[in-house]
C-alpha cells in the first residue's frame, strides 16, 4: 500500500468517449488480438463479433474504456442462449486501474483517515459499463493462459463477506490460482481489477 510519500495518487480516469475515428483503430486492435489468440475463442468468427460491435456504440465505448486502462480485452466465449460474445480483460498483469479500494464505502473509510486511493473497483467498473469478474470467471480466464503472475485483481465479493468488512482478490502464483481476502479499504500498487462485457 502506498505510504508516507505525501504525494497524492492520481485518480484512475475512465475514457469512454470514442476518438474521432469512431472506434476504427480500436476495432483493428481488437481484431488483431482476436486473431493472435485463437485459443481463447476456438470456432468463433471475428466478422460476426465486429458486426455486433458496430451495431452497439455503447459496448464499443465500454471496450474503449477497458483498452485505454490497459485491460487488453478479448473474446473468451459465446453465449448461445443470449447470442452474446463475452469479453474479459486479458492483459497479462492486472490492468492499469490500480491503487484502488474494493468499493465506494471502502474508499470513503480510507479517505476519512487522510489517505486517498485512486478510486474503487466497483464504481470504476460501473463507470466503464462492465462488471467485475466473479471467482468462477477468473478461474475460467486462467484456463486460457497465466494471468496476474506478478499482480492481483479484485473480484466480485459475496455479500456476506462484504457485510463483515472484507473483499476478495485473486492471483496466479506457483502454478496455482489463489483467492484470498483483505479489508475492502485496502489498496495496493499491484492490485487492480478485471472486468467482463457482454456484446
Amino acid at each position: 500500500m502506498p505510504k508516507g510519500s505525501g504525494k497524492p495518487i492520481p485518480k484512475v480516469k475512465v475514457k469512454k468517449e470514442l476518438p474521432s475515428d469512431k472506434g476504427e483503430t480500436l476495432l483493428k486492435t481488437l481484431k488483431d488480438r482476436f486473431e493472435k489468440n485463437m485459443n481463447r475463442h476456438k470456432g468463433l468468427n471475428w466478422a460476426k463479433v465486429q458486426a455486433k460491435l458496430e451495431a452497439n456504440t455503447e459496448k464499443l465505448k465500454a471496450l474503449h474504456a477497458m483498452e485505454s486502462t490497459g485491460g487488453e480485452p478479448d473474446v473468451v466465449s459465446y453465449d448461445n442462449k443470449s447470442d452474446e460474445y463475452i469479453f474479459y480483460d486479458c492483459s497479462e498483469q492486472s490492468p492499469d486501474r490500480r491503487s484502488i479500494c474494493y468499493d465506494k464505502e471502502g474508499q470513503q473509510e480510507r479517505e476519512k483517515k487522510g489517505v486517498h486511493p485512486a478510486g474503487n473497483a466497483v464504481d470504476l467498473a460501473a463507470a466503464m459499463g462492465i462488471e467485475l469478474l466473479s471467482e468462477d470467471q477468473y478461474r475460467e480466464l486462467q484456463k486460457l493462459g497465466e494471468f496476474d503472475t506478478k499482480t492481483e485483481s479484485w473480484i466480485q465479493t459475496p455479500p456476506d463477506i462484504r457485510e463483515l468488512g472484507g473483499a476478495i482478490f485473486a492471483c496466479h502464483r506457483y502454478g496455482h490460482i489463489f483467492v484470498f481476502h483483505n479489508s475492502a479499504p485496502s489498496f495496493y500498487a499491484a492490485r487492480g481489477f478485471r472486468g467482463s462485457l457482454r456484446v
